[in-house]
């Protein structure tokens, strides 16, 4: 009799075992993934976000719907999937700000290593100083010229503690020139000043800048690579020129801490897939975007290369938030 209730106990657990299968080892995602992007519409780190996310949705058969949530040089956009549950439906694209801010912010939010994990790198984009054309600057030592005899120069940029402030940093101390800052929140109201004539110069990706410059809206006077940009091979580098600037603008995933580790590294999987796509290679091609990938490992190596060089940056200008 014990042995009989035995196999009837057995016979039951096989017969609610498909049941409960499914609902344990649910596939994700099971339901649209939320990416926050802490910058304004229209710039190189929404569309690269929106290009690879297109792709993932496709790729994963769930919507991926972008969040833009600027202020507070990305902050804010940080914060809130920071502070979000870590089911793995959460995500936020950053950028070299949220190295920096790591130096420059007294007081975050968040902890930066602690409640945020690496996912995925995705795209880098190199950067060009550009004029508006009324502004007489040509080059370096126009820029140089002008400052010496008195004239007021101003450099816009998409932030404060943003790849291009910090750039508009290291070239006044590299020219040992006054050049007033003025941040915007996100690359295109900046942009928007600078072909109006408002601000002198400014630090930005090249896929915004070269259609600009193309039409000659902007005059570009130097790309900040350290040898000249295969998609700009015209453009002198800053460099050359006896500013030795060098600066661009990287995008990639982060999730709040505590997410699973194989949601991360599906995650992981998908985006270097999707941008491995005929669709994102030919726009990343088109824009002038060299594609990343790797690990989340790597990604994080990056990051902690990427902190360490702005501070250093950060601490030789006296550059200070707070």
């Amino acid at each position: 009799m014990a042995q009989r209730r035995h196999l009837l106990q057995a016979a039951a657990a096989l017969a609610l075992a498909p049941l409960l299968i499914p609902a344990r080892a649910q596939a994700w995602p099971a339901k649209a993934v939320r990416i926050v992007v802490p910058f304004t519409p229209g710039g190189t780190t929404d569309f690269v976000t929106r290009l690879v996310a297109a792709e993932v949705a496709r790729l994963a058969g769930q919507p991926l719907v972008i969040e833009n949530k600027p202020g507070a040089g990305t902050v804010i956009g940080v914060d809130n999937v920071a502070k979000s549950a870590p089911d793995g439906y959460s995500f936020v694209t950053v950028a070299n700000s949220f190295t920096a801010n790591q130096t420059l912010v007294k007081k975050l939010p968040y902890d930066s290593l602690k409640d945020l994990r690496p996912v995925a790198l995705m795209g880098l984009s190199e950067h060009v100083l550009a004029t508006h054309p009324g502004s007489g600057l040509k080059s370096v030592a126009d820029i140089v010229a002008q400052a010496q005899a008195g004239k007021p120069l101003s450099y816009a940029s998409f932030g404060n503690g943003t790849s291009a402030h910090l750039a508009g940093e290291m070239l006044k101390s590299q020219l040992g020139v006054d050049i007033v800052h003025v941040p915007y929140k996100g690359q295109a109201p900046a942009l928007a000043d600078v072909l109006g004539g408002q601000v002198s110069m400014m630090f930005g990706n090249w896929p915004e800048f070269r259609g600009h410059v193309q039409t000659g809206k902007l005059l570009a006077i130097g790309m900040a690579t350290a040898q000249r940009s295969q998609y700009a091979p015209q453009i002198p580098t800053l460099t050359e020129q006896g500013a030795a600037v060098v600066s661009n603008s990287w995008n990639g995933l982060l999730a709040p801490a505590g997410v699973p580790d194989a949601v991360v590294q599906r995650m992981n999987a998908l985006v270097n897939q999707a941008m491995q796509s005929e669709a994102v290679v030919q726009a990343f091609q088109k824009g002038g975007i060299a594609a990343k990938s790797g690990t989340p490992e790597q990604f994080a190596e990056f990051i902690r290369s990427e902190t360490g060089r702005y501070a250093e940056v950060i601490r030789k200008a006296g550059i200070t938030l707070d």
